[in-house]
């Protein structure tokens, strides 16, 4: 194996104020477009965003995309053409996989206060499939100095479930934790995104909202710089 590893840098992200929604660009998406960042495998998008109170996306569609959504703070209101309606708070994870198509609405359930969030697309390993959604609340605990499953290929694996062989973990560390994360499928890239805090990733250095992808290795070790540090995982195909 020959590893390769490319860093994002948090302020080498798109950005977009519209006012109400304030939102950081992981990959190429809306009117940010880089040919440099389009995607990390299947992973194709991966927003940042904060919502004013009261505010949100009204009735859009998608189709033939995974999506994911993880609120940090606050709650999202969800409203969609498959008749659901469900609020998403902190502590959980919402997906759906939007398939042959999809319409759906999402709005910050507060009045008061700001919602932020991650939303992120993958692609799927299949196409057309009959839209499907699907919101868990997770185990907060069960992050703490490990990295917790939130997403993978399996309906019965913990964590919600998508239509790619892709894995999601989430952590939060004390100051000088260290751990390895190691690859579940052969072939797949490691996209490692970190939420708050300092960390050193195989010896790269990271801050708050740096990300770094990683290919062709099965094992990443990462210690944490400081309590309350918190990163997100993502491992995808590469194709």
């Amino acid at each position: 194996m020959n590893p390769t590893k490319t860093i994002f840098k948090a302020n080498t992200r798109g950005h977009a104020d519209h006012g109400w929604l304030k939102a950081y660009h992981s990959f190429s998406f809306a009117n940010y477009y880089n040919p440099a960042r389009m995607s990390f495998g299947t992973l194709r998008v991966l927003n940042d965003d904060s919502i004013d109170a009261g505010m949100g996306f009204g009735k859009h569609p998608h189709d033939n995309m995974e999506i994911i959504t993880i609120p940090l703070e606050g709650a999202l209101e969800h409203q969609d053409s498959m008749g659901n309606k469900a609020v998403i708070k902190h502590g959980e994870i919402q997906v759906m996989s939007a398939g042959t198509g999809i319409i759906h609405s999402e709005y910050n359930k507060s009045d008061e206060e700001i919602l932020k969030l991650l939303q992120i697309w993958i692609i799927p390993n299949k196409i057309n499939v009959s839209p499907r959604y699907q919101q868990i609340v997770l185990n907060i605990d069960d992050r703490k100095n490990k990295l917790q499953q939130i997403l993978s290929p399996k309906e019965k694996d913990e964590g919600v479930w998508i239509h790619q062989d892709a894995w999601f973990h989430i952590g939060d560390f004390e100051n000088n934790f260290e751990l390895n994360y190691q690859l579940k499928k052969e072939g797949n890239g490691i996209y490692i995104f970190i939420i708050k805090g300092d960390f050193v990733i195989n010896e790269e250095k990271l801050d708050t909202r740096d990300a770094i992808g990683f290919t062709n290795t099965s094992n990443i070790s990462i210690k944490s710089l400081n309590n309350d540090a918190s990163l997100l995982i993502i491992e995808v195909p590469m194709s």
